[in-house]
């Protein structure tokens, strides 16, 4: 967690006249530092060409430290100074050979540390209790609880295109152990997919366009455009990809698909679908490897558009006929349910088919 960012949302939020949420922050959440931040940044400078793409938020850095045991978990806030010193100055230890010989940057010093966990400290302590023992309590009242992760299948480290993914799960199974409940509790499982794809950084992506082609959906794309929510960058764009879909749902256990910004789509006579990849002269609908992902060459099924505005529909069979088939087309492919369909950037802008909440 980076105590200051999440802030920061928050005071976004509230100053447009949102009433303050109830938050509440786990003790044994483990916090994003600042040399975090110039970890990633001076790493992805080291790679040059060679980089993965990181968002340079921190979060490959904090991971390592996690498992390493040399993170900071919020409970430690409340620790004695003398304690809470001693950990920083073994913590730094290695830190500063890495950024004397390595990065050739500034040191870090305790004090600094110290200080920053300390403002930390100020603005997280009203916030902080046992989460999990929360969530145990709300499950025992019969209330409905809602996790949500963030970045997709593919970005998961074990599952996704290694090494081009995140630090930690991306799946609907982790969630259990990051909320701390038992994973038996979680009942439905809602996968997000546009209905075109988009990637930020590095790595393999198949059904990947480029030029005038992908320029114009990414101007048309997501809630003004599609750019990187982290860090503004214009994100790559492709045609919806069945295989990696398909593979991505069932290593979530999907009960649900939520399809997504379809409407971006009303412009095109024809949309391409990718149904399969060549592989070696081979075409297979089972997602692979990375090694073998580099090799793939995007197999297409185009579909006819619907050329028309689908805003405002609030009802399944009132939609284009066209647009109805490719719903039911990559229904078909992916062989998941799609009960939800968004048409519009609006809370309101879902039409909802078979989804039983």
């Amino acid at each position: 967690m980076n105590i200051p960012v999440l802030f920061n949302e928050v005071k976004s939020i509230t100053d447009k006249g949102v009433p303050m949420p109830k938050i509440l922050v786990s003790d044994r959440a483990q916090m994003v530092m600042p040399y975090h931040v110039l970890f990633d940044a001076y790493e992805e400078e080291r790679l040059a060409g060679k980089s993965f793409g990181s968002t340079k938020s921190g979060i490959a850095p904090f991971y390592s430290d996690k498992y390493a045991k040399i993170g900071f978990q919020v409970s430690e806030l409340f620790d004695d100074e003398a304690a809470l010193r001693d950990k920083i100055e073994r913590v730094i230890a290695s830190k500063n050979v890495l950024l004397e010989y390595l990065y050739k940057k500034p040191l870090l010093t305790v004090d600094e540390v110290y200080n920053t966990l300390m403002e930390y400290k100020e603005m997280v302590a009203p916030f902080v209790c046992d989460v999990s023992a929360y969530l145990y309590n709300a499950i025992k009242e019969g209330k409905h609880i809602l996790l949500e992760g963030q970045l997709g299948s593919m970005k998961d480290p074990d599952h996704g295109i290694y090494p081009m993914v995140t630090s930690s799960s991306t799946l609907a199974a982790y969630g259990a152990i990051g909320a701390g409940i038992p994973p038996y509790e979680i009942k439905q499982i809602v996968t997000v997919c546009k209905a075109y794809s988009s990637a930020v950084g590095a790595g393999e992506f198949v059904s990947e366009i480029f030029g005038e082609e992908a320029d114009e959906l990414r101007r048309r794309g997501g809630d003004g455009g599609e750019f990187g929510a982290t860090t503004g960058r214009p994100r790559r764009m492709g045609w919806f990809d069945c295989v990696a879909s398909k593979y991505g749902c069932r290593i979530q256990g999907t009960t649900d698909v939520a399809f997504t910004v379809l409407d971006v789509l009303g412009y095109l006579d024809e949309i391409p679908v990718c149904v399969g990849y060549d592989i070696d002269g081979e075409v297979t609908t089972d997602f692979p490897t990375t090694a073998k992902l580099k090799k793939a060459k995007p197999v297409y099924k185009v579909l006819p558009g619907w050329k028309q505005d689908i805003r405002g529909i609030k009802k399944y069979e009132d939609l284009p006929e066209n647009c109805r088939k490719y719903i039911e087309f990559i229904e078909e492919q992916i062989g998941f349910p799609i009960t939800m369909v968004s048409n519009g950037p609006k809370r309101s802008d879902i039409i909802y088919r078979g989804f039983n909440n």
